[in-house]
């Protein structure tokens, strides 16, 4: 990280909920640095002294950013706002070449700022039951089902776990992957016949850009014992060590 940029920049819709959720995982994972909270409404932020981003969960994306001539799915929460607010915010970040992560919606905003596409409505995709992606809450999380990460992807190398059980609390996923990130974790046991598993993390294609998205909740994870846990810590502790200020020591 270049000398002077203290602040890692947390883009959210409701700063309350990331202040609770999200924040503490970054303070566990040893960051001391300044953090700034920014939601739609917010003038935008001034990248020049950000270390780096992340991007957490929220309401869904509008489909016009990725296609203008596809409908909004009658079960999407879109977050307009938040949209318009994130996408140049992605975008002058990777053209910064700071480390992003981006969590849920945040790993599904930063794929279609990046030129990728989404499924709006898992069940419908993948002909699966409505709750089979969609168990628990922020303060509840329910271990439902197991990520497969690709063995020789960067993530893997991060998180120690080739697969582990993972929260989830989503209706829409990562469809066509933005051409400079890769797809690198899935759910194997939702399947379609022509896109595959469900994608549940991306990276950057480019092996020097620290730029991660995964589509479970790490935040709600980090206390627990076992390799979920182990995974959410080492996630959380690799980003930090992407942009944590230099010591003084």
């Amino acid at each position: 990280m270049s000398s002077g940029k203290s602040n890692l920049l947390v883009s959210c819709k409701n700063k309350s909920g990331a202040e609770k959720h999200y924040l503490p995982a970054l303070k566990a994972a040893g960051w001391t640095g300044t953090i700034q909270v920014v939601a739609p409404g917010d003038p935008s932020p001034d990248l020049t002294k950000v270390a780096g981003m992340l991007l957490t969960g929220g309401h869904d994306i509008h489909p016009s950013h990725w296609d203008a001539l596809e409908p909004v799915h009658p079960e999407a929460e879109v977050d307009a706002d938040r949209d318009l607010f994130e996408i140049p915010l992605i975008r002058a970040a990777w053209d910064n070449n700071l480390p992003i992560l981006g969590i849920c919606r945040g790993e599904q905003i930063l794929n279609v700022a990046l030129g990728g596409s989404l499924i709006q409505n898992v069940p419908d995709h993948y002909g699966c039951e409505s709750e089979r992606h969609q168990h628990g809450t922020p303060d509840v999380a329910d271990m439902h089902h197991r990520v497969q990460l690709a063995p020789g992807s960067r993530l893997r190398s991060l998180l120690g776990e080739d697969v582990f059980l993972v929260n989830s609390r989503h209706h829409q996923s990562v469809k066509r992957v933005a051409p400079s990130l890769v797809a690198v974790g899935w759910h194997l046991d939702t399947v379609h016949p022509d896109t595959g598993p469900i994608i549940e993390a991306v990276e950057a294609a480019d092996p020097s850009r620290w730029v991660f998205g995964v589509q479970w909740h790490p935040e709600n994870l980090v206390t627990l014992k076992g390799p979920a846990g182990d995974a959410a810590r080492d996630l959380f502790a690799a980003f930090v060590n992407a942009v944590q200020p230099p010591s003084n020591g």
